[in-house]
C-alpha cells in the first residue's frame, strides 16, 4: 500500500507507522509487532463480482465457528498483530460479526471492515462505530451503472451509497476501495469528484490482481497505468491545494511509489523526491509474507488475500505465529528473503529495495513462475537500469 498523501506532503495517518518504519523483521510490520491479517470471514457474498479473487457466491461454506474465531483472535493477540481487517465475501453476512470484532478490539487489536457496503443502515453505521471498528472500506468499481454491471447486481450502487451515507451521518471513519481495469479506467476523474461531493476522506485505488475471477478481466496497459498514475497525482495535489484533507493510496504495485519519486525528479523537486525517497526506502516494498498475511474462511494461511492456492498451514491446527514464522514452506521462506530468488527485469532493476519484486501471484498467473518479474510493472526499461 502506498500513501500518495503522504509521499506527497508528509501527512500522517494511522497505518503510516507500520508502512513507513524500517524493521529487520522478518516476520511483522516492525520490530516487536506482527503483520496486518486479512482475514476472510466468510466466501459467502450477496454480489457476483467480476474481479473478485475469492470466487465468492452466495454458497454456505465450513467456515470458522464462532469458538475458532476468537481462538484465532487470541492467536493473532499474542502475535502482537496490530490490525484485522475483517474481509470476505461480504463479511456482514455472519451473524458473528459484531461479536468477533469486538473481541478484536478488546484484544489490542484494530478491527477494520472491508464491505461491499449494501448492508449498512443507519443502525449497522452506529453499531460498527460503537464496537470501535477503526475503518470501514466500501468497495465501489465504478459510478451508476458501471459499478452495477461489474458487480453483477442492478441497484448495487445506489445500496452502496446508502451505506457510505450513513457511515459517513455517524461518524464512522469510511473511504472507497476501487479496482482499476479495462472497464472502468475512464471513471478516475469522476471518482475524485464522487468522494468530494459525499465529503469522503479516503480512498484506495486497487491495481488488478490476476487472482479468481480477476483472472478474466483485463488490465489496463502499462502506459495507461502512467496516465492513472498522473490522474491521482493531479488530484491529490489539487485536493492539497485547496485545503481538503483526502488521504489518497495505491494499492498492489509498488512501482507507484518509485514513479512519484521519478516525477519529482522531472519537475526539479529535489526536496520533494528526496522525501519521497526515504518514505519508499523505509517502506520496503511488497511485504506479502513478511507484513501482510491472509487467512481464508476455513482457517488456511496464504501470503495475501490474492494468494490463495499457496497455503502454509491451518489456524484449527497450529497458532498462527507459528505457522508464519516456520520456515518449512518454500514460498513462505521465499518471500521473507525473496531478492535473490526474483527473475528477469526484476532481479536487475535498481529499485527493488523499494519494490521487493512487486506482486508475485501476477507473475506467476501469467509466465507460470512465482519469481519471475511481474508483468504490471510499468516503468520503462531506461527507468530502472
Amino acid at each position: 500500500m502506498i500513501s500518495v498523501t503522504k509521499l506527497l506532503f508528509a501527512r500522517d495517518y494511522y497505518g503510516d507507522r507500520l508502512r513507513y518504519t524500517r524493521s529487520h523483521n522478518p516476520n511483522g510490520a516492525a520490530d516487536g509487532i506482527g503483520p496486518v491479517v486479512v482475514w476472510n470471514s466468510t466466501k459467502t457474498c450477496n454480489l457476483r463480482c467480476r474481479h473478485c479473487y475469492m470466487e465468492s457466491d452466495g454458497r454456505k461454506y465450513d467456515e470458522l465457528s464462532t469458538a475458532e474465531a476468537k481462538k484465532f483472535i487470541d492467536d493473532l493477540a499474542d502475535f502482537n498483530v496490530p490490525v484485522l481487517l475483517f474481509s470476505g465475501g461480504e463479511p456482514l453476512l455472519r451473524a458473528d460479526f459484531f461479536d468477533l470484532a469486538s473481541y478484536a478490539a478488546s484484544k489490542k487489536i484494530r478491527p477494520t471492515l472491508s464491505t461491499n457496503g449494501i448492508l449498512i443502515d443507519r443502525a449497522t453505521a452506529q453499531r460498527i462505530k460503537d464496537i470501535g471498528v477503526g475503518y470501514v472500506g466500501i468497495s465501489l468499481d465504478g459510478l451508476s451503472d458501471v459499478n452495477d454491471k461489474f458487480r453483477g447486481v442492478e441497484g448495487a450502487y445506489a445500496r452502496a451509497m446508502r451505506g457510505i451515507e450513513n457511515c459517513v451521518a455517524v461518524g464512522q471513519r469510511v473511504g472507497l476501495r476501487f479496482t482499476i481495469n479495462r472497464h472502468n479506467f475512464e471513471e478516475l476523474d469522476r471518482i475524485f469528484d464522487f468522494i468530494e461531493e459525499h465529503q469522503i476522506n479516503r480512498v484506495c485505488f486497487y491495481h488488478l490482481v490476476y487472482s479468481g475471477r480477476g483472472r478474466t478481466v483485463e488490465d489496463i496497459t502499462p502506459q495507461e497505468t502512467r496516465r492513472a498514475m498522473d490522474i491521482i497525482i493531479a488530484r491529490t495535489e489539487d485536493f492539497e491545494r485547496r485545503g481538503l484533507e483526502k488521504e489518497i493510496l495505491t494499492v498492489d504495485n509498488h512501482c507507484d511509489g518509485i514513479y512519484l519519486y521519478l516525477k519529482a525528479l522531472e519537475r526539479g523537486d529535489r526536496d520533494g523526491a528526496a522525501r519521497i525517497k526515504n518514505f519508499i526506502d523505509l517502506n520496503g516494498g511488497n511485504r506479502s509474507g513478511i507484513a501482510f498475511g491472509e487467512v481464508d474462511p476455513l482457517g488456511n494461511v496464504h501470503p495475501d488475500q490474492f494468494t490463495q492456492h499457496h497455503t502454509f498451514g491451518n489456524v484449527r491446527e497450529k497458532k498462527f505465529g507459528d505457522i508464519w514464522s516456520g520456515a518449512g514452506h518454500p514460498i513462505l521462506r521465499g518471500l521473507k528473503d525473496r531478492k535473490k530468488l526474483l527473475k528477469g527485469r526484476c532481479s536487475t532493476c535498481r529499485f527493488l529495495e523499494n519494490c521487493n519484486g512487486n506482486f508475485r501471484t501476477r507473475a506467476e498467473a501469467v509466465t507460470g513462475d512465482y519469481w519471475q518479474s511481474d508483468p504490471a510493472c510499468y516503468l520503462t526499461d531506461e527507468e530502472i537500469r
